[in-house]
């Protein structure tokens, strides 16, 4: 071979030795600097007592080998959660930070993340800190301290608690399992919110009542209610049900229904999980509500009406000579002339009017402090969402819309999308020792309307309703 050829070969050869080291070092240092497994976590800003948290982590490439949450504080770094085994490339780990366990003191801490993943790279990485979240350790629960309440309640009631916490981020009110929200009320440097509760009209007088309050970091605390609970009886009634209510109510209610099911069937998916979807419904519009009471005075039942139905009232519904079905009837019926005024019985603003399941056209005007008036059946009505209302203000037209058998008004009273009854509502002496006695004794202002006087306290007297037999 010519020597200039054998030059020529040598350098192809140099080059492509050359371009293959260069490649080979780029690749190793490509490799060895793909970044590793980042952390995605939203952390808390406090801890507390005991704090419970997600922490989230991503490999870049590969998956995620290990995975070590720790805290740091005054230079310890202790261990809390760690995951080494079974990991993808997206990782979540429960992490619980029991501060008494782990010997943390109020002040400044650190919440560490360390990882490492199964991306190969020349030089091993071993765990390293991907993230660091400071937080503040806060172990002091907040304050409760009981001002004042309603004495006497009883199941399908109404009450009112007052009281003052101090270091809190939530509060609410607990009858049983229903929490109930408290408003600020009152001048501010007493620091006094009070809250309207109802009790269920099935409440068992062994259920604790209860204020409940927690902080930013999750310490919770809560203070017990005294009342004494009265109990109180609720009707029953058997209705009838005819094939020609079946027929002309069943298709308008349940329209996607196949022809082919029977009418009962339609009726009790009605009467059973549309009546459930209502009071879904009524539940969270309950949670729109103004924090400072609306109405004034007591509420009024609807002039020349009789009451057709009562509140809590169990219903036996007959088909054929058979039981088929049971329910729990909320509120009042109160029927008059057809298509007659429905007024709204007290001040407040709209926050619902539209067909509600069962219900038909329904308007529910808000009077503040989660108290809530419904209206349903209605053929009509004149009130749109948000518009403000007067005691007595004509808002719709009875009429038999929903699973009405005729032609009346659906009312209820609720506290926080619980029903209640209405009677005690409808009592202006009741509304004074229930509402108005309780903020006196607190020594804050008194709801307009509302203003406790000096008399005995009768806890079993209350409105008495216009009532009649129900119509068929």
């Amino acid at each position: 071979m010519p020597k200039r050829s054998r030059a020529k070969a040598w350098v192809l050869l140099v080059l492509i030795l050359l371009v293959a080291v260069v490649g080979s070092v780029a690749y190793l240092v490509w490799r060895q600097t793909v970044p590793g497994v980042q952390s995605l976590t939203t952390p808390p800003r406090f801890v507390g007592q005991k704090t419970s948290f997600t922490v989230v982590v991503e490999a870049r490439r590969g998956n995620v080998a290990r995975v070590e949450v720790r805290i740091e504080q005054s230079g310890k770094s202790t261990p809390v959660a760690t995951k080494d085994s079974g990991l993808g490339r997206r990782v979540e780990i429960p992490v619980v930070v029991d501060s008494a366990a782990l010997g943390l003191r109020e002040g400044s801490a650190t919440i560490e993340v360390w990882a490492r993943d199964t991306f190969w790279r020349p030089i091993r990485r071993d765990d390293r800190a991907i993230a660091g979240y400071p937080v503040t350790v806060d172990l002091t629960p907040p304050k409760v301290e009981l001002l004042a309440s309603t004495r006497y309640l009883s199941p399908g009631g109404s009450g009112l608690v007052v009281f003052r916490v101090s270091g809190a981020a939530r509060t609410d009110v607990l009858a049983g399992a229903t929490p109930f929200p408290s408003f600020a009320f009152g001048p501010a440097d007493k620091g006094a919110r009070i809250a309207l509760i109802a009790l269920p009209w099935d409440y068992d007088p062994a259920t604790p009542i209860q204020i409940r309050a927690s902080d930013e970091a999750g310490n919770t605390a809560s203070r017990g209610i005294p009342a004494e609970i009265r109990p109180r009886k609720f009707p029953k009634d058997t209705i009838d049900i005819k094939d020609a209510f079946l027929q002309a109510k069943v298709p308008e209610l349940l329209p996607q229904r196949p022809a082919t099911e029977s009418l009962v069937d339609g009726f009790l998916v009605i009467n059973r999980d549309l009546r459930k979807q209502a009071e879904e419904t009524k539940r969270k519009i309950g949670a729109t509500t103004a924090d400072k009471p609306l109405w004034h005075g007591p509420f009024t039942q609807a002039r020349n009406t009789k009451v057709f139905a009562n509140f809590a009232e169990t219903r036996t519904y007959m088909h054929g000579g058979r039981e088929i079905d049971r329910q729990i009837h909320f509120g009042y019926d109160l029927a008059s002339t057809r298509q007659s005024p429905v007024p709204a019985s007290n001040k407040g603003v709209v926050v619902f009017a539209e067909p509600l399941t069962i219900y038909g056209n329904t308007v529910v005007i808000d009077h503040g402090l989660g108290l809530q008036t419904l209206y349903a059946h209605l053929s009509s009505t004149t009130v749109k969402v948000g518009d403000a209302v007067e005691k007595g203000q004509e808002i719709a037209r009875t009429g038999s819309t929903g699973l009405a058998i005729g032609d009346h008004l659906h009312y209820e009273v609720l506290v926080n999308g619980t029903s209640v009854t209405p009677l005690e509502w409808w009592d202006a002496k009741w509304i004074r020792d229930h509402v108005g006695k309780p903020l006196k004794e607190a020594g804050l202002p008194e709801i307009a309307g509302a203003e406790a006087r000096d008399e005995p306290d009768d806890a079993a007297r209350s409105a008495t309703p216009r009532s009649a037999r129900r119509r068929r």
